[in-house]
């Protein structure tokens, strides 16, 4: 099982990660809005902005303040390599 830092010490199990997206768009604002009137939603940016917003297989939203690009990174370190080569 590989677990992924998403900020401030706290971490996230990568097999449980369905996307992480950009928290810009109305339709992601919505779905932050129905995760917290469900209960599903965990906010880990320590009233930081939010620049990134996990959705899990479990249905919970994870809100953080790491840039989604930054975890993408730390899921799969080879995709970063190979774009520097280009």
């Amino acid at each position: 099982m590989k677990f992924i830092n998403i900020g401030y010490g706290n971490i996230v199990s990568a097999n449980r990660i369905i996307a992480i997206v950009s928290p810009d768009s109305a339709p992601i604002r919505r779905l932050i809005q129905e995760s917290r009137d469900k209960g599903k939603l965990i906010d880990s940016t320590y009233g930081r902005r939010t620049r990134a917003v996990i959705i899990t297989d479990s249905e919970h939203v994870i809100l953080s303040s790491v840039q989604p690009e930054t975890m993408a990174n730390r899921i799969d370190p080879a995709s970063d390599e190979e774009e520097n080569e280009q």
